[in-house]
């Protein structure tokens, strides 16, 4: 009971200090019946190690107008929480310069800059709106969320009748190359009488690799995908894919 009062008397305050006289407003209105907003989706990701971390969740539709508290703070007694600045759909803020814009649009985001390797950390995203408030709250380390964006200008060409070179560079929104270097998996799909196959190559530490005793005539494509050289967190989401068909006769 001690501990739900305390999170209640955090909420009164966060929605003070980031709402000022409104948050009178909202909290009279939390008081009385409706059914409180959805939880918020949140999903967190640092696109470039260690500078470059995001939140988001979806714009909730057919609801009353949202507010959002975004907080974040080390997880261990002691530490000051700091407000998570929020980003809201459509914009075109500088920190979104790796995330499509239809999906900002559609999407809230907080971004987290300055966070400290090795470290837990705590985010707590609120919605609050006429009807109460419901809270995202979850805990992650830096090193585990990392995904960087997918590779870019994948182009594949025939090195021989048999041959196929890949390359591609790594994705621009990458940051520390020299210093958190990068490694990569090939995606490798055809068909065999209708029947589609696939297999995955890799990991390679360059950006070029030939693929050797493929099938004349055949057509095959390619997607590349990035991952940090240690295997911090994900690999990033596939390359737009890229097919070539092998010529039937010698170049």
């Amino acid at each position: 009971m001690a501990l739900m009062l305390d999170r209640v008397c955090v909420t009164v305050a966060l929605l003070v200090s980031v709402l000022g006289g409104q948050a009178l407003d909202l909290l009279r209105a939390t008081a009385t019946s409706g059914d409180p907003p959805s939880t918020p989706k949140v999903h967190c990701w640092c696109s470039s190690y260690p500078n470059m971390t995001l939140c988001s969740w979806p714009q909730p539709s057919h609801s009353p107008p949202t507010h959002y508290l975004a907080t974040y703070s080390e997880r261990h007694p002691h530490t000051n929480t700091k407000h998570c600045h929020l980003i809201p759909p459509g914009s075109s803020s500088s920190a979104l310069t790796s995330v499509p814009s239809s999906a900002s649009k559609q999407l809230w985001h907080c971004h987290l800059p300055n966070l400290k390797l090795l470290t837990d950390y705590i985010i707590n995203i609120t919605a609050v709106h006429s009807a109460g408030s419901s809270s995202h709250l979850t805990s992650f380390m830096l090193e585990d969320i990392v995904k960087p964006d997918p590779p870019v200008h994948v182009q594949v060409s025939p090195h021989n009748v048999k041959h196929l070179v890949v390359q591609w560079s790594p994705p621009p929104t990458w940051t520390s190359l020299d210093i958190f270097p990068l490694k990569y998996q090939v995606l490798h799909q055809w068909e065999n009488s209708g029947i589609p196959k696939s297999v995955k190559l890799g990991p390679f530490e360059n950006t070029r690799v030939v693929l050797k005793g493929l099938i004349p005539g055949r057509t095959y494509q390619f997607q590349v995908c990035a991952e940090e050289m240690l295997g911090l967190g994900w690999c990033s989401d596939w390359s737009s894919p890229v097919k070539i068909t092998l010529p039937k006769t010698k170049l």
